[in-house]
């Protein structure tokens, strides 16, 4: 199973496993991980499961597209790796990800 990391702006990290093609939103949720919301579940509808994916994982995470990219525009203080984790789906590739819980959510 591929692993995550949330990391909350107070430091505290949420080491966590993800089946495979399970959304980074949906591992969040599912583990009380505080400030991922997920108001809309996960329709990419909402900006309440931003977070930044760790500039070391940002290739492997992709960069938004679409209706994730428009969303975004809604986030508070969004940065360069700004994602919303209702749109990436964990899997080998994303085995290690690590991605950090933006303040304006904590």
């Amino acid at each position: 199973m591929p692993k995550i990391t949330f990391i909350d702006p107070d430091g505290h990290r949420h080491d966590l496993e993800a089946e495979e093609g399970q959304s980074v939103m949906k591992v969040a949720v599912a583990h009380g991980v505080p400030g991922i919301e997920a108001d809309c579940g996960g329709a990419c509808a909402c900006a309440t499961c931003h977070v930044y994916v760790d500039p070391d994982w940002a290739a492997a995470a992709g960069s938004p597209q679409g209706d994730e990219a428009a969303m975004l525009e809604f986030a508070v203080e969004p940065q360069p790796t700004s994602r919303l984790s209702c749109q990436i789906k964990m899997g080998p590739a994303l085995d290690g990800l690590l991605v950090r819980i933006p303040l304006s959510q904590h």
